[in-house]
């Protein structure tokens, strides 16, 4: 009668567990890249080659992207910082400026920047669209409005001049 050692009983078992092994493995990275993914859900949903694919995917399991944002869609159409002649120490910011993206998108963050006769930045600043937006228009206060395509938005507000020498300024969106 020919046993087998019981030394060598759990040999036997080991294929079985080895797979159960990279089963639970497979599921952990799986687990780990569903959390990496939902952490970077921003970035991936700004990335053209992936958005298509996320939005079937969300259309599936009844979630949301957030919308598309792309600040190079934003023309500049005009633009003017001036010194009111009768409010010393303020300069009036005054901009036109236009979605042309074929999406509707976030209202852009506006940048800033003052410079001297040399080029040297006197001053900069960020300025979200609650602070450049009129207060009396809906999109003021809503974090989730949006600025359809082809619409164009006049803004004008005041800041307090940095210092004498502004001769020059800079408009970015963000």
């Amino acid at each position: 009668m020919s046993r087998t050692p019981s030394f060598a009983a759990p040999a036997a078992r080991a294929p079985a567990r080895r797979r159960g092994e990279r089963l639970a493995a497979g599921a952990l990275a799986l687990a780990l890249l569903a959390q990496l993914g939902w952490l970077q859900r921003d970035a991936l949903a700004a990335a053209p080659a992936l958005r298509p694919l996320l939005a079937s995917a969300c259309d599936t399991l009844g979630c949301a992207l957030p919308p598309w944002r792309e600040p190079s869609a934003f023309v500049l159409l005009s633009r003017d910082v001036i010194a009111p002649p009768d409010r010393p120490g303020v300069l009036r910011v005054q901009a036109s400026f236009r979605n042309d993206a074929r999406w509707p998108q976030p209202w852009p963050a506006l940048a800033l920047r003052l410079t001297d006769v040399d080029g040297r930045t006197l001053g900069a600043r960020r300025f979200l669209p609650e602070e450049y937006l009129p207060t009396s228009a809906p999109q003021a206060t809503s974090h989730t409005a949006l600025i359809a395509p082809g619409q164009a938005q006049q803004i004008a507000f005041d800041i307090l001049e940095p210092g004498s020498g502004v001769v020059g300024f800079d408009f970015r969106f963000e």
